[in-house]
């Protein structure tokens, strides 16, 4: 089976991570801890804290897909640095109130109020909350003001988080880079002829 690593273009706008969807299973394969009074002693709440945590991304770690034109399965992959840039791009676009419900309902009412790369598999911060995960998995709280979507949290509808962006594989980027290559030394020959 084809195992295809995922990869970014800083400079194509088109892009990166541009919503979060919540999802019953995730393709990742990790479930949040909902940071709420009833699931994760913190410490003594009024209220629930309406937050979930869990991973986005986990460096390395293969995912199943399925072409549907060809039904071929094949995995793909990001590497740690992928995650990294990913990360930065959804904050730095401003995308962190996007999120979808399985894919495919927009939702309002979801927010990301914290991201970060894991980089201490002891001391950080999703340790705390049971997780046990590489350096380099991107970690994300989400506060869900969605009265519907809470519903959905409590009766365990939804589990975790799942990606949407768009990606180039490491090959399909390196033939662009060759492609631009070729048309960088044609100008060039052309502008010194």
């Amino acid at each position: 089976m084809d195992v295809i690593e995922l990869v970014l273009d800083e400079n194509n706008m088109k892009q990166g991570v541009y919503a979060v969807s919540v999802v019953e299973h995730p393709a990742i394969e990790e479930d949040w801890v909902a940071l709420n009074k009833h699931f994760v002693e913190l410490k003594e709440v009024d209220e629930e804290k309406r937050i979930l945590m869990g991973a986005a991304l986990i460096p390395n770690k293969h995912i199943l897909r399925l072409n549907e034109k060809t039904k071929e399965e094949y995995y793909i992959f990001f590497s740690e640095n992928t995650i990294r840039k990913a990360s930065e791009l959804f904050l730095k676009r401003g995308k962190q109130n996007n999120a979808t419900y399985e894919h495919m309902k927009e939702i309002n009412g979801m927010s990301v109020v914290e991201s970060w790369i894991v980089e201490d598999e002891k001391h950080d911060k999703s340790v705390k909350y049971g997780f046990n995960l590489p350096m380099g998995t991107w970690m994300l709280s989400m506060k869900v003001d969605n009265q519907e979507v809470w519903e959905k949290v409590k009766a365990g509808e939804v589990k975790g988080f799942s990606i949407e962006g768009y990606f180039d594989s490491k090959e399909e980027l390196s033939k662009h880079e060759s492609l631009l290559d070729q048309i960088k030394n044609i100008l060039k020959d052309a502008a010194e002829n």
